[in-house]
């Protein structure tokens, strides 16, 4: 028969080991929720990007990286603007007025832009994620053909895009080049990835 003392006994060791356990499940857990916060490196790339436009020509384009995709901006020339205003352009386009949703609502317009002389668009081809080709001078010299309005070529599969990143029509890539969120901080500097309603 057990007695009251061997029963006691029993009883200390029991909440003993429980709260050892109690203990060793927290420090195990701390480390382990910790490991699912991201690191400093992750939340950087995630991270806005500034880009300083002031030297960018007119009719030149450089690429930032947001995210790890290209990100193009373009500096359009009053020739270029002209050639987004050609109805027989438009004519010619899968989605001219930009109806679906590749772009934040102050870039569903013609240039799909805030100020018409910057494009500022994802360089990913929205058919199969190749990165397309600026060929921005337009006709024959570019190496296009001889209607060739300017634009981008994406040479993996032969997707067209206009110089405000719509998509031509029965092209295999199904919409137009993605416009991210983005502000002006400055007349020389955008920041990428953030705009006054959207932190994407």
């Amino acid at each position: 028969m057990t007695d009251t003392k061997t029963l006691k006994q029993r009883r200390q060791l029991l909440i003993a080991t429980s709260g050892a356990g109690a203990v060793a499940a927290a420090a195990t857990a701390v480390p382990f929720v910790a490991s699912l916060t991201p690191s400093d490196r992750a939340r950087a790339a995630g991270a806005p990007v500034q880009a300083d436009v002031s030297k960018l020509a007119p009719g030149e384009m450089m690429t930032v990286e947001w995210r790890g995709k290209p990100v193009w901006i373009l500096h359009r020339t009053p020739e270029m603007l002209a050639s987004l205003e050609a109805e027989t352009l438009e004519r010619r386009l899968a989605d001219p007025e930009s109806v679906r949703l590749q772009q934040p609502p102050y870039a569903t317009n013609r240039h799909r832009s805030i100020h018409d002389r910057y494009l500022v668009v994802i360089g990913i081809c929205t058919h199969l994620g190749c990165s397309p080709t600026a060929k921005l001078v337009p006709g024959a010299a570019g190496g296009m053909a001889e209607d060739w309005p300017g634009g981008f070529f994406c040479p993996c599969h032969g997707s067209h895009f206009d110089l405000a990143g719509r998509v031509f029509l029965s092209q295999p890539a199904p919409t137009n080049l993605v416009v991210p969120p983005y502000k002006w901080l400055s007349d020389a500097v955008v920041l990428i990835g953030e705009d006054d309603g959207v932190t994407a």
